[in-house]
């Protein structure tokens, strides 16, 4: 049976921020609040937590998930930016936006694209989110909370719960979030490319809406 933390969205409790961080380093599968809706999220290393997380989204091994940052310098450690891309970066961090950049050693092989050795990252602008991010000092491995055919992620956190408590360690309330998952952009190619469009803006990066 999961537990449940209800966090307060702007002033998180420390307490409950550190039990979620030690469950996660003890293997628990979480869902928590994003400013893109909820998400399902895992210790990076942890390859049983990763299969629970396909199991529940119904993803097959070619679906890579994204490692979610507290910051662009952690970003930084697991991608590989370069003055152009870092620019874009910082202007517009934290926030909806899922990005795909070229991936460094430092990411497994089983966590990138098999042909084109990429990775998915973000930095979340929920202060949840970044309050877990920095008390667990890595990233997230993560996807958004959406169950198989369902066409949204899920927002309701009662039905959240009645429909995972046995299939996840712990559900974190963090108040209202959006229904639109993260806009996804690809930055490897010369010029930004829409892969998904989301809850971000896609005009800073010189996208037609």
């Amino acid at each position: 049976m999961a537990q449940f933390f209800n966090i307060h969205p702007d002033n998180p409790n420390a307490r409950l921020i550190h039990q979620a961080a030690e469950m996660l380093r003890e293997g628990a599968v979480i869902v928590y609040p994003t400013d893109s809706g909820y998400a399902l999220g895992c210790h990076l290393d942890d390859k049983d937590a990763v299969t629970r997380i396909r199991q529940i989204r119904g993803l097959d091994e070619q679906h890579h998930m994204t490692l979610v940052c507290r910051d662009l310098s952690e970003l930084s450690n697991y991608a590989r930016v370069d003055n152009v891309q870092f620019r874009l970066l910082k202007n517009n961090t934290p926030g909806a936006y899922t990005f795909i950049l070229q991936a460094t050693k430092e990411v497994p092989r089983r966590l990138q694209h098999p042909k084109r050795s990429t990775v998915g990252v973000r930095i979340p602008d929920h202060p949840v989110a970044l309050a877990l991010l920095e008390e667990l000092g890595e990233p997230l491995l993560s996807t958004t909370l959406i169950l198989p055919e369902e066409p949204f992620p899920l927002t309701d956190v009662e039905q959240i719960r009645e429909l995972l408590e046995k299939r996840v360690d712990l559900v974190i309330e963090g108040g209202t979030v959006g229904i639109e998952p993260t806009t996804v952009i690809d930055l490897t190619g010369a010029a930004p490319q829409l892969m998904r469009a989301g809850r971000g803006d896609v005009t800073p990066f010189g996208i037609e809406d």
